[in-house]
């Protein structure tokens, strides 16, 4: 979903810069001592863009799940979520 974000934010000639550009997941893992299940991802980005271009980078942030292939093979088996920080440059 990373990458299907940058090209989002790309898409809309969102200038963002790439060095605060970061993500932190976390994964909700069941079955310990059997078979195990990814249950849950959670996705926390940081990006920092021009206040101008806020409006375009919250659009790009709403559409990138639909367009991520990663996301769309899984979001049935696994509850995917996120969210963000989005800071001014």
């Amino acid at each position: 979903m990373f990458g299907t974000l940058a090209g989002a934010l790309a898409a809309r000639h969102v200038q963002f810069d790439r060095h605060r550009f970061s993500a932190t997941v976390k994964g909700v893992i069941e079955g310990a001592g059997q078979t195990i299940r990814i249950t849950a991802i959670a996705i926390h980005y940081r990006l920092a863009v021009p206040p101008a271009q806020r409006a375009d980078a919250e659009r790009a942030l709403d559409v990138h799940p639909r367009g991520c292939p990663a996301h769309e093979s899984v979001k049935d088996a696994i509850h995917v979520t996120w969210d963000a920080d989005i800071e001014d440059v």
